[in-house]
């Protein structure tokens, strides 16, 4: 009788290729996924049936509250508008502007014009997709 060691079983089910497929779905989703920042304030953007060009994602974003609030990169109120000036005016790139929907024309104009006058000639007002 051979007491000696029993055949190593074979397994048919290799699970390692399976876990190398996962392993590159997670990657491709991880490098393709799109990553937007948070909003500083609750925000109703105005929406379009339109088709509409796309803002570049890279461009800085600066937000506008129901009630005029501002941010800009962190900071808020006048300091947003002082900041977004000092990085982008007269530079040529443009500003992503969220305005909130329930925002005043008057104020809008009022925060465009200062944009303006600070140097900044393009910006884009961002609107969702109905």
């Amino acid at each position: 009788m051979d007491f000696s060691n029993p055949p190593r079983r074979r397994s048919d089910s290799n699970i390692v290729p399976m876990i190398n497929v996962v392993f590159l779905l997670l990657i491709f989703f991880l490098m393709t996924a799109r990553i937007t920042a948070r909003m500083p304030f609750d925000q109703k953007l105005p929406e379009t049936t339109q088709d509409t060009t796309p803002a570049d994602p890279t461009d800085p974003a600066f937000h506008l509250g129901a009630g005029g609030e501002m941010a800009f990169d962190g900071q808020r109120g006048q300091a947003a508008l002082k900041a977004a000036i000092a990085e982008i005016g007269n530079d040529g790139r443009a500003l992503r502007l969220y305005a909130d929907a329930r925002l005043p024309a008057r104020r809008l104009v009022q925060i465009l014009s200062r944009l303006r006058a600070g140097g900044i000639e393009r910006i884009n007002l961002i609107l969702a997709r109905k």
